[in-house]
Parts: structure tokens; sequence; C-alpha cells
């Protein structure tokens, strides 16, 4: 908004026409259900929803839910023997099975993992969660395959319809719609360039709004505004940089005008 307001008292600063949008909810991954991308009627679009100073992202995970519910059976402990069915316990099982070194804590850059979110039952029902992330293609379809094959590997061991999944995806790599757009990248790049801030190019271990819009017909990367430690009781975020992120949203303005106009 620091930004529209520059704009908006300095008309000196040549700019076409710009669309601003607000998305709700984006963390569930629902924030742009009801974006109408046509009205909205903008080629391209940058969200800000980056990091560090310079941060400037096009690919991000591939992502689905998992939620797995178990349903138990109960009886007396004491004559429990050949009939119980502790839905927590097979639950707890149910974590085993998915690869110990595959999970936030474990993984960087281009690794995929598995995040348990949520778990919580007693003897007669149990839920787990997961989320799926993957920047491959493929090995998203593997891992979500993987979540299937514990379901089946389970009521193989326990008798069918003791657990069902619900695997849905919520959002793709925009880098596969950018990479056919790449001057958002390069105005982007040359704008903080000219302004003595380094690019820093990197894959969004997350999403953003930016990823659904782009398969909507809008490609949208992603700039920096300066936050760390996001999601976190340490989360802040650097002034300085802020200011900068400032900057490179005018510069952009002013870079598509320029392109513009020596185009016509």
């Amino acid at each position: 908004m620091t930004a529209v307001e520059y704009l908006l008292s300095h008309p000196e600063v040549k700019h076409g026409t710009i669309k601003i949008g607000f998305t709700p909810d984006e963390e569930v991954g629902q924030g742009v259900d009801r974006f109408d991308v046509a009205k909205f009627g903008a080629k391209y679009a940058y969200t800000l929803d980056g990091d560090e100073l310079g941060s400037l992202e096009y690919e991000n995970f591939n992502a689905a839910s998992a939620e797995f519910e178990i349903i138990g059976k109960s009886i007396h402990p004491g004559t429990a023997k050949g009939i119980m069915k502790n839905a927590a316990l097979i639950a707890a099982e149910l974590t085993t099975l998915f690869p110990s070194d595959e999970t936030p804590r474990s993984t960087e850059k281009y690794e995929g993992f598995f995040h348990l979110t949520s778990i919580n039952g007693v003897c007669e029902k149990a839920k787990a969660k997961y989320i799926i992330r993957d920047h491959d293609k493929h090995r998203f379809e593997q891992r979500k395959s993987m979540a299937h094959a514990i379901c089946d590997f389970l009521n193989a061991k326990y008798g069918e319809d003791t657990v069902t999944v619900h695997v849905r995806d919520s959002y793709y790599n925009m880098r596969e719609v950018i990479e056919q757009n790449m001057i958002l990248v390069d105005v982007a790049r040359g704008v903080m360039e000219k302004l003595g801030i380094a690019p820093l190019v990197k894959p969004v271990r997350g999403g953003t709004d930016g990823a659904r819009l782009s398969y909507m017909g809008l490609p949208c990367p992603n700039l920096f505004t300066g936050g760390r430690n996001y999601h976190g009781p340490l989360e802040y975020i650097v002034i300085q940089s802020m200011e900068k992120a400032v900057q490179v949203i005018v510069g952009i303005a002013e870079a598509f005008a320029s392109r513009s106009a020596t185009a016509s």
C-alpha cells in the first residue's frame, strides 16, 4: 500500500494500469477460491509473500493433504485378546510407516516431505492429518500413492475398513506456468539489480496464492517482504527490507511502462 501511495502522489512516475488484490485465507489454500481472474483484468501479477531481502521465487511445492480416519473396536481390556482394535495405537503405528528422514525437520531445498500436522484418538476412533509436499510432480504422485499404500497395509493387517484415507490436492508448482512468462522474473531481477539488491532466486518451500493464480491464468511469481521466521513465535519483519520492497514494486511498474513504450 505504501507503493500505491507513492505512485498516486508522484504522477511523474510513468506506469500502466495497475490492479491490486487482497486474498484471504492464504494459509489454508483457499484464498483465491472466488478470485475472478477475468474481472481482475491483469495480464501479469506478483504476490508479496516472500521473506528475506532480494527473494524472487517462481517455484513452489506441489501440495496435498492426507487425512486418515481409524475405526477401532473397544472392549474391556481384561477380555480383549483377539478382539480389541485400539485405534489410537494403530494411528501411532501409522506414523512409523512414513519415512522418518522425510519430514520438514530433515529436508531442505528441493527435498519433499510428509508432515504430520495433527494426531488424536482413543481406543474407538483416531485421526491423523498429514500434508504432502514435493517440487517434482512425479515424486509428488509417488508420495500420495504411499499414503494409499499405508492405508491398504493397515487394512490388510487389522481388517477391511479399519483405516480410510482422503487425499486432496491443494496447489501445484507454478514453475511450469512461469517458465512460459519469464519476463516477470527478468523484469524483477533487473529492477533489484538496478537498486543494488542482490536477487535471491530460490524455490519456495511452501506455497503462495500466486501458485494457484498462475494455473488460473494469471502468471504470478513471488517477491520479498522482509519477513522472517514465519509461522513461529519469533516471526518478525525488517522495516528496511520493507522499504526496499516498496522500491522494487515501484521499479517494476516503471519497467513495464518502459517496455510498453519501447514496444509501441
